[in-house]
């Protein structure tokens, strides 16, 4: 197979990208082929143990997938704090930028058949120290495809914004894939965006369904949003939680059903609601022997919980966490949270490659992409 490498961007933040990438990148590999992944600017990143930072989504692809290409090569360029004012001062070379990512990518697309490079944000980001995707994009001398949101008219109004900005850069679309497409709207948004987009001849190579799975949190994310620990049941910090209920009495956990994966959040020192949501727990239980729950706790406010109750939540084999803020503030925070995809959640990730795997044209992608011209 010719080498081919090819760019996904998106017309917006958390449309999918990296959901998207993790099923092309395990499709492609299931079919034989090596597969290189480059995330040329990152925005979100952390220290690993060799004392380099990396983009979070390359630490991902990298320690899931065992791709062979280092760091450094996946990682090239970061947007530290105060990194564009420094540009824009004329503290940062752009061509040492441009040159980076170039090495970078020339480095991994010779190792491998196929290179995968993930933009950050929609097309425009970065245009500050130009280095937006289109431009990246256009640097590489690589097709894009776009990620839209799985609607129709506000779907294509964000694919007509950011089709702009790439003709304006000289960046050659190759094809659309909606994600999150609600099932009863599937046939007529497919139909109908196919037709859309027939003025630019532009295909559309994939209607991705929206699954729940891949939007319910887990504890482990909370322990990031609130920069905490749990405070029992660490074996279980990855567990996802369908529903999420805020409890003020324990009247309302009294006339509430002991749902399966629930995270409930209470006052920390309210302990009369607390012990009530345990004796509904271990009711279930004891009607259930083999039933599991998936209970999760936020413990909540300025007072912090006892060791005595922390100890009746442990024998529960309840995973809780504390956050000193109040309830209301709690959710909120929730409430604005975006779930990302950790390389240590192993079942969504999972998911996500089957369900891109499944409902992404992998063939006609490949076709598109190695077609010259638009």
């Amino acid at each position: 197979m010719p080498r081919k490498a090819f760019f996904i961007a998106a017309t917006e933040q958390n449309v999918g990208k990296t959901t998207t990438c993790l099923g092309l990148v395990a499709g492609y590999k299931n079919r034989q082929h090596t597969v290189g992944y480059l995330k040329p600017v990152g925005q979100e990143y952390v220290e690993i143990e060799t004392g380099i930072s990396v983009d979070k989504d390359v630490l991902l692809f990298k320690e899931y997938f065992h791709l062979q290409d280092s760091y450094e090569e996946m990682s090239p360029i970061l947007f530290p704090r105060g990194f564009t004012r420094d540009y824009l001062d004329g503290k940062v070379d752009s061509k040492g930028l441009s040159d980076k990512i170039l090495h970078a990518f020339h480095a991994i697309s010779q190792r491998n058949d196929l290179t995968i490079v993930e933009g950050t944000g929609h097309t425009g980001v970065g245009s500050i120290v130009n280095l937006n995707n289109a431009q990246v994009a256009v640097l590489l001398k690589t097709p894009l495809i776009l990620i839209a949101p799985g609607g129709l008219g506000s779907s294509f109004d964000d694919l007509a914004l950011n089709y702009t900005q790439c003709e304006k850069q000289g960046a050659r679309v190759a094809g659309v894939i909606l994600n999150c497409v609600l099932e009863e709207k599937a046939e007529m948004i497919r139909k109908y965006m196919e037709k859309a987009l027939k003025r630019w001849n532009i295909p559309l190579l994939g209607c991705i369904p929206y699954d729940a799975f891949l939007s319910t949190p887990t504890l482990y994310d909370f322990e990031q949003l609130f920069q905490t620990t749990l405070l029992t049941g660490s074996l279980f910090r990855l567990r996802h939680f369908e529903s999420i209920q805020l409890i003020a009495s324990p009247l309302e956990i009294k006339r509430a059903h002991a749902l399966p994966n629930q995270l409930i959040i209470a006052p920390a020192n309210r302990e009369d609601i607390i012990l009530s949501a345990l004796t509904q727990y271990w009711d279930a239980k004891i009607a259930n022997p083999q039933s599991n729950l998936g209970t999760g706790l936020i413990l909540t406010g300025r007072t912090p919980p006892t060791e005595r109750l922390l100890e009746q939540i442990g024998k529960a084999d309840i995973p809780a966490l504390y956050v000193p803020l109040s309830s209301f503030a709690v959710m909120k925070m929730i409430n604005n949270y975006t779930i990302k995809t950790k390389k240590d959640d192993l079942p969504k990730i999972e998911e996500a490659i089957k369900i891109v795997e499944k409902h992404v044209d992998l063939d006609h992608l490949l076709q598109r992409v190695s077609a010259k011209g638009r």
